[in-house]
């Protein structure tokens, strides 16, 4: 079913194909995203720790930050968890978007805009990296889709991953040279935090290169850097109005 789908969006790229693909691709996001979460576990405070029974390691911990890695087949997935004390869930979540988040990953971002809305919670956004780029996105495009949900406790959950290249290509066929598909699966969980309204937990999960067409270290060295994007979008957060 999942490859036909595909199949079809690169056919036609019919609404109905593009839209069946996303909220699927982008449902199993939001659950392994609320999943990776686990609110019901405090931050881990021992680096030494083993393996969690939900399969996460704790790679660091410092100053409220935990690192954890899993392991799913021959591919790595990484996560961060943040306890934030001056940002509320609401400030937080104005900049836990895809574009805000390309430009973490990479600073010369020349251009990323909306290029359609499926649904009022799920767009479509084209991010193009220019000449002076690390190269992974050296000069390339990525078609990606931003899923936003607020779950019934309040939780705020955004799903963002790049489209294969066959959807993509056909989205915008005039960077169809330039486009690479499936870059990466992430996103962002952000809890309240009982009556503390000016402070939440936000868990940034990222896997890159789920397609496993990069060298291994690679991928883990950039996944290492990727997940502390946090640190920066706290700091952007902050200077947005509550």
């Amino acid at each position: 079913m999942f490859m036909l789908i595909i199949m079809l969006c690169a056919r036609s790229i019919s609404e109905d194909s593009l839209k069946r693909y996303v909220h699927f691709a982008s449902e199993r996001c939001i659950q392994e995203l609320l999943s990776a979460s686990d609110s019901n576990r405090p931050i881990c405070c021992n680096s030494d720790t083993s393996d969690h029974v939900d399969g996460w390691k704790v790679l660091t911990f410092e100053n409220g930050v935990e690192i954890s890695k899993r392991t799913s087949a021959s591919f790595h997935i990484f996560r961060s968890r943040w306890l934030l004390k001056s940002v509320s869930p609401q400030q937080f979540i104005t900049v836990a978007n895809a574009i805000d988040a390309a430009k973490q990953w990479d600073s010369d971002l020349v251009e990323a805009k909306y290029i359609k809305d499926l649904e009022d919670n799920l767009s479509i956004i084209r991010l193009r990296f220019g000449d002076g780029s690390k190269p992974l996105f050296k000069n390339r495009e990525f078609i990606v889709y931003e899923r936003r949900e607020t779950m019934a406790d309040g939780t705020l959950v955004v799903a963002v991953a790049s489209l294969p290249k066959e959807i993509a290509a056909g989205l915008h066929p005039k960077g169809n040279n330039t486009i690479r598909g499936l870059l990466l699966q992430s996103g962002w969980v952000v809890e309240e935090l009982g009556d503390d309204e000016n402070s939440c937990m936000v868990t940034y999960v990222v896997q890159l290169d789920p397609a496993g067409w990069l060298p291994k270290f690679f991928v883990n060295r950039l996944n290492t850097k990727l997940v502390m994007i946090i640190d920066n979008l706290e700091k952007l957060a902050q200077t947005c109005p509550i």
